[in-house]
């Protein structure tokens, strides 16, 4: 903070910043694991800091919330038990609830201090929580996944960046992990930062998710406020066939009405996985489908 300006300054996109302007500094502590800081901006809204790294902001926070979740669930044909590791806004957890075949709904986050700091400033997103489809669990998500076998059909995974708490979340054994937590023809989707700064770390986690799932692929939407205005998603499917351009789930325009989707529709989800040429043959090794 600056003479009334955060700026995010990050080890992942040197030589970059960016600035928000600040009206009220709302929550400003650190749990067992984070600092963690609510700000009341003048353009964005609310935002959202751990570790000094913009997680969202009321501003833009749907694009990311809706492609994480809609992306991997409109791509499963019955996505009926869904595990949600990290999301402790509860953004994701409010846009997973949403789909009609969704029945139960599973959430594993580290760090209940996010979980509070969110019920009590950002309740647009927050509301997640409440569904009577949701289980929350405060504990380490990859240490959960090892207990779990065949439970679920799909496992999306809202990480913040590859430091600190959520590391353990970006390596091969984390993918092996939800392999063996899937159900016949699961689907996974991780948070897979961006190509413009983060092309090593990108290209390690879609050759990581290459190892253990027959399909893969990565798309990405347009989020403003994130590091270059890209966040990226990487997916995984045991079901070999599965074209993940071509969504199983197609909703009406009076379906997407009533869930209040901003951001994804059909034409987007297809969309987001047509890759730049550079970005093409960076990963083109790896992607199945």
């Amino acid at each position: 903070m600056k003479k009334g300006w955060f700026s995010e300054i990050g080890n992942l996109w040197p030589g970059m910043v960016q600035s928000l302007q600040v009206n009220e500094v709302l929550l400003d502590e650190k749990s067992e694991l984070q600092s963690i800081q609510v700000l009341d901006t003048k353009h964005h809204g609310r935002a959202l800091i751990l570790d000094g790294v913009i997680q969202c902001t009321g501003f833009d926070e749907f694009s990311y919330q809706e492609m994480i979740s809609f992306l991997p669930l409109c791509s499963h044909p019955n996505p009926r038990k869904v595990l949600i590791i990290g999301g402790g806004d509860g953004g994701v957890a409010r846009e997973v609830v949403k789909h009609p075949g969704v029945q139960e709904v599973v959430q594993v986050e580290i760090d209940q201090g996010v979980v509070d700091a969110s019920k009590k400033h950002l309740p647009n997103m927050s509301c997640g929580f409440d569904h009577p489809k949701m289980t929350l669990h405060i504990e380490d998500g990859f240490a959960y996944m090892g207990q779990h076998h065949q439970e679920f059909d799909v496992i999306i995974t809202d990480s913040s960046d590859p430091e600190g708490p959520a590391e353990s979340l970006f390596g091969e054994k984390y993918f092996e992990l939800m392999k063996s937590a899937l159900r016949p023809g699961g689907i996974v989707c991780s948070q897979g930062e961006t190509v413009w700064t983060c092309m090593h770390l990108v290209h390690k986690m879609v050759s990581d998710c290459s190892r253990h799932f027959p399909s893969t692929a990565y798309a990405y939407a347009s989020v403003p406020t994130y590091p270059t205005g890209q966040i990226g998603f990487v997916l995984g499917s045991l079901d070999p066939k599965i074209d993940f351009r071509d969504p199983s789930k197609v909703f009406t325009s009076e379906e997407m009405e009533k869930m209040d989707l901003k951001y994804y529709n059909e034409n987007v989800h297809r969309a987001a996985f047509a890759l730049p040429t550079f970005v093409q043959k960076k990963l083109s090794p790896f992607l199945k489908k």
